[in-house]
C-alpha cells in the first residue's frame, strides 16, 4: 500500500477543496494519507512571494474560481466572514490532536469545515473554544512541544522543496495542486 502525504493549510481553498475531493479522486486504490498541516505563509515568505489573496485581482479571481470550482466538483463552500486570516490557531490545534505521527483525517476534515463551510468567522474566539473542546486534543495547543511540531513540520515541507499547497508526495514525487489529482492518481497506478 502506497502512503500519500498530503501537505495543507486550513487557509486555502485549493487545500481544502483537494481534501474534499481526494477519496473520490482515488477511489479503487489502495493507499494511507498522512496530513501535514503546515504555515503556507512560511512557504511564501521563504520564496519571496505574496500569496493569492494578497493581490487584489489575484484574489477575485481565486475567489470566483474557487466558488465555481466548488459547484462543479459538488463541494459545499462559503468564504469564511474574513480572507485572508492567521491559520496559526488552527494548524496548532491539528498537531494537538496527532496520534500516531499526524492528525487523522477527522481532524482535517473538522478544522476545514469550521473554515470553508457557513460563512462564520475563522479565527473567532468562541468558534475556536467549542473546536477545541468538540476534538478534544490529547495536547494543549498553546504548548512548546505543538508550537514546535508545526514549525518543525512546515521547516520539513520547505526542505522538500514545496512551495505552496495543497502538495501531495508519494514514491518521493510531488503533486500541487488541486488540479494535480488526476497525476496523483496515476502515479498510484502506474509510477510515472
Amino acid at each position: 500500500m502506497k502512503r500519500i502525504d498530503f501537505w495543507l493549510d486550513f487557509l486555502s481553498p485549493y487545500a481544502y477543496l483537494a481534501f474534499e475531493r481526494l477519496p473520490v479522486a482515488l477511489q479503487g486504490l489502495s493507499y494511507e494519507v498522512r496530513y501535514r498541516p503546515v504555515l503556507f505563509a512560511a512557504m511564501l515568505t521563504h520564496h519571496g512571494q505574496l500569496g493569492p489573496a494578497e493581490i487584489p485581482a489575484k484574489r477575485d479571481w481565486t475567489y470566483r474560481q474557487v466558488a465555481w470550482q466548488a459547484e462543479q466538483l459538488g463541494v459545499p463552500l462559503q468564504f469564511p466572514a474574513r480572507h485572508p486570516f492567521n491559520p496559526l490557531a488552527l494548524l496548532r490545534l491539528a498537531w494537538a490532536c496527532e496520534r500516531q505521527g499526524a492528525p487523522n483525517r477527522f481532524v482535517c476534515e473538522t478544522l476545514f469545515r469550521h473554515v470553508w463551510q457557513g460563512g462564520a468567522d475563522a479565527e473567532d474566539a468562541q468558534r475556536l473554544t467549542a473546536l477545541t473542546e468538540q476534538l478534544a486534543p490529547p495536547q494543549a495547543p498553546g504548548s512548546p512541544e505543538v508550537k514546535q511540531r508545526l514549525r518543525t513540520e512546515t521547516e520539513a515541507a520547505l526542505a522538500a522543496g514545496l512551495f505552496g499547497v495543497p502538495t501531495f508526495e508519494v514514491d518521493g514525487r510531488q503533486f500541487w495542486g488541486l488540479d494535480a489529482l488526476p497525476m496523483l492518481r496515476a502515479q498510484l497506478e502506474q509510477p510515472i
